[in-house]
């Protein structure tokens, strides 16, 4: 099953990169939350500075997920990657 599961992760996580430019920053920082926290594991760097603000934005993204396991964030993931492939497909 975890082995399955990697799979699908790994060929969401290659849909994610053609996701329409439409996507929001929310929806994009989610999906970096969720995915940093499938391949890393919980937030492991201290928190940059004000003058970062993206960079800021990701690490909050990241912690907002901490706790998940690897398995729950790939799921997560993979159900993200397709409700927004499918509001573009309901959107054209």
């Amino acid at each position: 099953m975890a082995l399955q599961l990697e799979e699908e992760f790994k060929e969401y996580a290659e849909k994610a990169k053609s996701l329409p430019p439409r996507t929001t920053d929310a929806d994009k920082l989610i999906l970096y939350g969720l995915y940093k926290q499938a391949t890393v594991g919980s937030v492991n760097t201290n928190r940059p500075g004000f003058f970062s603000p993206t960079e800021r934005a990701k690490w909050d993204a990241w912690k907002a997920v901490e706790g998940k396991n690897k398995e729950e964030a790939m799921a997560e993931y993979i159900a993200k990657v397709k409700q927004l492939q499918q509001q573009e497909v309901a959107s054209t």
